[in-house]
């Protein structure tokens, strides 16, 4: 079996509720499960989400990638002590996806010290891949006023 590589513990439950009322909530975002090593959510593939054309929008997948890996990037850091920021990303959008949901997985590349690096695949109902996302956070340390 894989080891854990969350150093602060949540469950799927918390990252939803801390989505709320945010681009997470509107866009339709949920997190289904934590395993050890990865993080998996979903998004609909509906009017929120498509482009004019009536296929899902790039932007939409890039901000599921997005959520899912600062979700996992986050929780793998002592959060009364540090924090992530996003640093880079960018997506190969590979298939349409025309309605239902995508699905997507995160999971670590790299993770150092002051550094991560998460690789999120997408997936349409059929298993097949539309898009995947390679995102770099940074690890910075929360002030001091900020610490729990």
């Amino acid at each position: 079996m894989t080891e854990s590589i969350w150093k602060t513990p949540f469950t799927v439950e918390m990252a939803n509720a801390y989505g709320q009322g945010t681009a997470n909530a509107h866009l339709g975002i949920e997190v289904l499960e934590k395993g050890p090593d990865y993080l998996t959510g979903r998004m609909p593939v509906d009017a929120r989400t498509k482009q004019p054309a009536g296929i899902l929008h790039g932007g939409a997948s890039v901000l599921l990638a997005e959520t899912l890996a600062s979700w996992a990037g986050a929780f793998c850091v002592d959060v009364a002590r540090e924090s992530v920021v996003g640093q880079e990303i960018n997506a190969n959008h590979l298939r349409p996806a025309t309605g239902g949901w995508v699905t997507g997985t995160t999971r670590p590349v790299h993770i150092g010290r002051r550094s991560q690096v998460w690789e999120t695949r997408i997936v349409d109902e059929n298993d097949k891949l539309v898009c995947i996302s390679r995102m770099t956070l940074a690890v910075i340390d929360r002030p001091v006023s900020q610490r729990s």
